[in-house]
C-alpha cells in the first residue's frame, strides 16, 4: 500500500513538474484590448538602425470603446497620435477600419451607407464574418486597409500614412501584446 501511494505522489510531481515548466510567457487574454509593445519603421528603409531608420521602440495602447470601436494610442520617442477606428472579427484575425470623417474623406462616403436595414451588422449571411460583411457592404475591390490584429500571435500593425508639405510616406508600427 505504501509503493502505490509513493507511486501515486512521485506521478502528481511529475505531472506538476512538467506543467509548470510549460508555463510561457504570452498573454492568456483572448482580447485585443492591452498594450502593444513594437517597432515603428518608415517605409523603403533596409537598415535595421535606429538612427538612420526612424525605427525604434514603440507601443500602442489599444481600448475598446464599445462592441464596434477602439481607440489606439501609438507612440514612440518621435512619433504620438490617438485615433478611433472600427474592428471586425475575421475568423483568426481582427480587422481594423478608419471611422467618421477619416472614413469619409479615404473611401468617398459615409460608413453605414452601404449596410441594407437591420443596422450595420443586422442583414449579414450565414457563414459571412463581421470583415467580409464590412468589405461587401462598406468597400470597392482595391479600397486599402491599414492593420490589424493576428490572434493566435497576439500581435497588432498598423500603417500610417503621413501626408506633409505635399509629401506622403508612410511609418509601420508592429507589436507583440505585453
Amino acid at each position: 500500500m505504501k509503493t502505490i501511494r509513493k507511486l501515486f505522489i512521485a506521478m502528481v510531481a511529475v505531472v506538476f513538474g512538467f506543467t509548470a515548466c510549460n508555463k510561457t510567457d504570452e498573454p492568456t487574454d483572448n482580447s485585443i484590448e492591452g498594450t502593444y509593445v513594437g517597432t515603428l519603421t518608415a517605409d523603403g528603409v533596409k537598415s535595421a538602425s535606429a538612427e538612420s531608420t526612424g525605427s525604434g521602440n514603440a507601443r500602442a495602447e489599444v481600448t475598446k470603446i464599445n462592441d464596434e470601436q477602439i481607440e489606439v494610442h501609438c507612440y514612440s520617442v518621435d512619433f504620438d497620435t490617438t485615433f478611433m477606428l472600427n474592428y471586425f472579427e475575421d475568423h483568426d484575425s481582427v480587422m481594423v477600419c478608419l471611422t467618421g470623417d477619416d472614413f469619409e474623406h479615404r473611401y468617398g462616403h459615409s460608413i453605414g451607407q452601404g449596410h441594407m436595414m437591420g443596422g450595420m451588422m443586422g442583414d449579414m449571411h450565414e457563414g459571412e464574418t463581421e470583415w467580409e460583411h464590412h468589405m461587401s457592404d462598406e468597400h470597392q475591390e482595391g479600397d486599402e486597409h491599414f492593420g490589424g490584429f493576428d490572434m493566435p500571435n497576439h500581435s497588432f500593425s498598423y500603417r500610417f500614412e503621413i501626408t506633409e508639405q505635399n509629401s506622403t510616406h508612410f511609418l509601420n508600427f508592429h507589436g507583440a501584446k505585453e
